[in-house]
């Protein structure tokens, strides 16, 4: 049971990371939702038009530490503790290797794995006081295999799998566990595209990937789930 656990998450504007904080909410799950832009706080809003009253919002950058040490210290002054973290903010870019600068190159790290040792980073220590916690992390099949001009954004996919597995075997001694999602096609608004998109429709849905979170969060303490990949029945993918 999660009822009253206190989570952040990261990435909740829209998209999966709004449908997580919604899932989360209706679990009965104490909220700290970050975003890069005011939409943040309309996700508070329409939560609080829901019933969900315990939900504190910030438009922070995830890849700036004193952003992301405010949301946690506020987290943790607002509900006691940091049960659960899901670090599902993140971008995408997909070029030729040849196109790519160094700024994009830069961008997607800062955020898609900065972001996420950051707010590890802050976390680990609190949970390892409570002796529990559970940190979930949004990542990609592409952390697992390689695809045509996306040598840029699978790279930080397995820079993320690679750093959540490290963590992972850390901190499984304090009763924290760690996992990540690794979804394939998802109709949501990533890299740049629309939701609902006719060609998306028989994609995996965001309700697809909430419902993951919650379940992982969801298992019994003496359970971890180190990896959940899914796929759209219509997706072909390599498989190892």
């Amino acid at each position: 049971m999660i009822n009253g656990q206190a989570a952040i998450v990261t990435g909740a504007s829209r998209g999966i990371g709004k449908e997580i904080a919604k899932q989360l909410a209706k679990a009965g799950v104490k909220l700290a939702i970050m975003g890069s832009s005011d939409e943040i706080h309309k996700t508070k809003q329409e939560l609080q038009t829901s019933g969900h009253n315990d939900i504190l919002s910030f438009r922070a950058d995830v890849s700036k530490e004193n952003e992301v040490e405010h949301v946690v210290e506020a987290t943790r002054n607002a509900f006691g503790n940091v049960d659960i973290l899901v670090n599902n903010a993140g971008i995408g870019l997909f070029k030729p290797v040849e196109e790519i600068t160094v700024e994009e190159w830069r961008k997607l790290f800062n955020v898609n794995v900065q972001g996420v040792f950051l707010l590890t980073k802050l976390v680990v220590p609190i949970m390892k006081k409570q002796q529990f916690g559970t940190i979930i992390t949004i990542s990609s099949d592409v952390g697992r295999y390689s695809i045509p001009k996306g040598s840029l954004y699978a790279s930080t996919k397995y820079a993320v799998q690679g750093f959540m597995g490290s963590v992972s075997q850390e901190v499984r001694d304090h009763g924290i566990r760690v996992g990540t999602v690794n979804p394939g096609m998802v109709d949501t608004y990533f890299a740049d595209t629309q939701q609902g998109e006719e060609k998306k429709k028989d994609w995996l849905k965001v309700e697809d990937i909430a419902n993951a979170v919650v379940y992982m969060a969801s298992a019994p303490k003496h359970l971890v789930i180190d990896e959940l990949q899914l796929h759209p029945l219509i997706q072909q993918y390599p498989r190892p």
